[in-house]
């Protein structure tokens, strides 16, 4: 089942989802190929937390660490952001593509505290267990309008 299409961001045209994400971090990098992938409707919009487009993001809500150990989703709701973090950034990333497989709904029934201590176990590992890239990833081709700055 489809939802509604998705409204845009403020000052960012056609973005409705903006996940935020460590551009240097190959498990990140893993993740974004993997959501791209899987939003073939082109739903979601990217940005390196390093970039330009997280810095705008970050001087609109304080909420947005400037460290680097959080995916960090923006949506626009009836026109206002909302900001997500952690494990509820990981299911609303998902939640906004239409084929988000079946494991996301089982993992939106893990409590909030035990999913973010998880994810912040994985976080503290991932250079370590997945590696750590010499620059941010550059969009493949057809990617361009989807990877922000």
């Amino acid at each position: 089942m489809q939802g509604p299409a998705p409204e845009p961001a403020a000052g960012l045209p056609g973005a409705a989802v903006i996940v935020l994400f460590d551009g240097v971090c190959a498990f990140c990098n893993g993740a974004v190929e993997w959501l791209l992938r899987h939003d073939p409707e082109g739903r979601l919009r990217f940005a390196p937390l390093q970039g330009e487009t997280a810095a705008g993001l970050r001087a609109r809500h304080p909420e947005i660490p400037a460290t680097l150990e959080t995916l960090v989703t923006v949506e626009t709701v009836a026109g206002e952001e909302r900001v997500w973090l952690r494990s509820a950034a990981v299911l609303r990333a998902c939640a906004a593509i239409s084929a988000a497989p079946r494991w996301v709904r089982w993992l939106a029934l893990v409590p909030r505290p035990l999913a973010d201590l998880g994810y912040r176990l994985l976080a503290r590992a991932r250079y370590r267990v997945f590696g750590r890239l010499d620059a941010c990833r550059l969009p493949l081709p057809g990617e361009r309008s989807r990877i922000l700055d």
